[in-house]
């Protein structure tokens, strides 16, 4: 983007294309006024004041809708900013947006309304990031994590640790620059506060794992060798009936994948009968390669074999293919009869649905075990990357204080732990940085 294409007026539709009740054209720059009241054909529209009314295209009607005007600075942009609330018909409201761009507008880039909010001082850029997290959320927990960095819990903390390391590096300066009138601060003082300061960053960062496995969540995968009931857990979990089941052995030939919510996103995997058999074709050859790969990925592994039948040499065999990752041993077909492969196994009924709650319980504690820590927020890759960055500044100054080496060597690495601090919330950002996180939000956003 352009310096000139900043302070253009930009319109988009703010909703997801469909057939829906409503639907929202954003309109955000200085023509934002002017234009809607052109299309509307209305002399005045009070900001802050809902208004009612019609669309038009020239003397043609497009649509009754409901105009929402704001002004600068008390908007989302920050800048004056007209919604136009229409039906949600995927051709009515295309046509109210053809018909802003008509009139002065140009279409938006992806996340251009966000940039331009954090642009214009009405969020930093942990709030930016937490409204595409919110977006995107793929879980209840994930979103409400989202919408406290959105709130600014994550600046807030980052906010106090800058002021902190700033009061540090300002005694450091002082001293410095005025030898005769203030004297350099204590190693001891510079190393209390190095140690509480890398304190801090770590119990961040404890929750990074965390909040990695909250924003994309994990692999689960089912196991086992043919017609141990595989496709119906897959279905009985997802209460759908997703996978085709039979008592043919192979009918599963390639890997079947479905998200639940467990508080974590979890992506379910079907995968095809493990077997070396005279009768497995080609195409169930590669579905057996692909459920191998499968349960390398994943995360956790629900590893089934057939209670009625007992633990056969060829369920010993694939045991050995998955031991050493994170498992649930299943003994499935229980009415049948049959015995636990050990006391952990997990005894179910695909047919009854016995034993299906526990496996469900059990499933949910394996899952938040694995991003067990206790976060009060959640961080993404780059804020992570940074708060690392500040840690090890922060680290070399520790090691330089105890060692009582000079002052102005020691500011250097705190200036670098400021500036690290700084990309987080965008008080120091590359345009390539900014348009690189702009780019992952979708248009209208």
């Amino acid at each position: 983007m352009n310096i000139s294409q900043e302070f253009d007026t930009i319109a988009a539709i703010s909703t997801p294309l469909g057939t829906g009740g409503v639907g929202v054209v954003r309109i955000s720059g200085d023509k934002s006024f002017e234009i809607a009241q052109k299309i509307s054909k209305k002399e005045n529209l009070p900001a802050g004041k809902i208004c009612h009314g019609w669309i038009y295209n020239g003397d043609k009607k497009l649509d009754e809708v409901i105009i929402l005007p704001f002004k600068a600075p008390h908007s989302y942009s920050g800048e004056d900013v007209i919604e136009i609330q229409c039906h949600g018909g995927i051709h009515v409201i295309q046509n109210i947006l053809d018909t802003v761009l008509q009139n002065g507008a140009r279409m938006a880039e992806r996340g251009e309304f966000t940039k331009r909010a954090f642009l214009n001082k009405r969020m930093d850029l942990s709030q930016a990031e937490a409204v595409d997290d919110l977006i995107h959320s793929k879980t209840s927990d994930f979103a409400i994590y989202s919408a406290k960095n959105l709130s600014g819990t994550l600046a807030k903390t980052i906010k106090e640790l800058r002021e902190e390391i700033f009061t540090v590096a300002s005694r450091i300066v002082a001293g410095i620059d005025f030898p005769e009138d203030v004297a350099e601060p204590e190693y001891t003082y510079l190393i209390e506060n190095f140690e509480k300061e890398i304190s801090q960053i770590d119990k961040i960062l404890i929750g990074a794992k965390s909040s990695d496995i909250l924003r994309q969540g994990i692999k689960v995968a089912i196991v086992g060798r043919p017609n141990v009931g595989k496709s119906s857990l897959f279905n009985a979990l997802l209460n759908i009936n997703r996978a085709i089941v039979t008592d043919i052995a192979g009918t599963t030939r390639d890997v079947i994948k479905e998200n639940i919510d467990m508080g974590i996103p979890v992506t379910l995997i079907d995968t095809a009968g493990i077997r070396k058999d005279e009768s497995v074709d080609k195409v169930e050859e590669i579905g057996i390669e692909y459920s191998k790969q499968s349960a390398q990925e994943a995360d956790l592994i629900l590893f089934m074999y057939a209670a009625n039948e007992g633990f056969t040499k060829e369920d010993k065999e694939i045991y050995e293919i998955i031991k050493d990752k994170k498992h649930i041993i299943l003994a499935n077909k229980i009415d049948l009869g049959g015995n636990k492969y050990t006391p952990q196994t997990i005894e179910i009924s695909t047919v009854s649905n016995k034993g299906l709650e526990e496996l469900k319980s059990e499933i949910k504690s394996t899952v938040l075990d694995m991003s067990s820590e206790d976060i009060e927020f959640v961080t993404n890759k780059r804020q992570q990357t940074c708060l690392i960055r500040c840690r090890e500044s922060l680290d070399r100054a520790l090691k330089a204080a105890q060692i009582n080496e000079l002052q102005d060597m020691i500011y250097i690495d705190l200036k670098s732990a400021l500036l690290a601090l700084d990309e987080i919330t965008g008080e120091v950002i590359t345009d390539d940085i900014l348009n690189n996180i702009f780019d992952h939000f979708c248009i209208g956003k």
